[in-house]
């Protein structure tokens, strides 16, 4: 969603190296990816026991959202600055319609599909500017006009609160490495119009401890404790358009 963001997508083996390497079996990556799958497939039959929602998924990439979500959405949606990504999100079977939006101009606009929605913007927040999350958050209030539209859920895979914060020296002025507090989420989505109704961490280790079982034992232990959702690495914010 940035020109860099868009750049860098248009090589071929970028997308593969994302979809195959970032997010190959048994990765951190994917085994974040699968526990988030698990929680929105809880939370569309929780909310939309009904009248399952039209996805409008933003900077939707190679469609892992889009893929969580099969058979529980009427109908998909992905938007995304690089077409390469779409290409390879319909080539790994995630089904939906494809949007190519532009990287900078007017807001774009959801495609009219109905209501109840749930919009999904994963993986962005962290490494783009203000500017693009406030395009970001924007998308997500044109398809969401009011509270009873339906359901925003966000990704923050860099919680300034986590023990990931301790690399942040090391790291400083390293442009993908970024973080950002539930403090700084929460008043993005209060900017425009949204309040978090829930909020769900997904792990409380960072990649470089993965590999370790005695790690991994302890994440799963401290992930059961009411609160521990504050720390976690990757945190996950649903969230409700605050006007009737």
């Amino acid at each position: 969603m940035t020109s860099e963001y868009t750049e860098v997508f248009r090589d071929t083996d970028a997308v593969e190296k994302y979809e195959n390497v970032t997010y190959a079996p048994d990765s951190y990556a994917s085994r974040i990816n699968e526990r988030q799958r698990s929680y929105l497939r809880t939370l569309v039959r929780r909310e939309f026991p009904e009248h399952p929602p039209v996805q409008h998924d933003f900077a939707c990439g190679t469609g892992r959202a889009i893929r969580a979500l099969h058979g529980l959405v009427r109908e998909a949606h992905g938007y995304d600055t690089s077409g390469e990504m779409m290409a390879k999100a319909a080539d790994v079977g995630s089904r939906a319609y494809w949007h190519q939006v532009p990287i900078d101009g007017p807001v774009p606009a959801p495609v009219p599909a109905g209501f109840p929605a749930l919009v999904t913007i994963f993986r962005l927040l962290l490494n783009v500017n203000d500017g693009v999350r406030d395009r970001a958050l924007a998308f997500a209030a044109k398809a969401l006009p009011h509270r009873g539209s339906g359901l925003l859920v966000v990704e923050n895979h860099g919680n300034s609160g986590s023990l990931r914060h301790l690399r942040a020296r090391r790291h400083d002025g390293e442009r993908w490495f970024a973080e950002l507090s539930h403090e700084q989420v929460e008043r993005l989505l209060n900017r425009h119009g949204f309040e978090i109704v829930e909020r769900r961490g997904f792990s409380m280790l960072t990649p470089s401890l993965h590999d370790s079982r005695l790690a991994r034992v302890a994440d799963a232990a401290a992930r059961r404790f009411p609160g521990t959702d504050g720390y976690a690495v990757n945190v996950l914010y649903t969230a409700r358009r605050v006007h009737a």
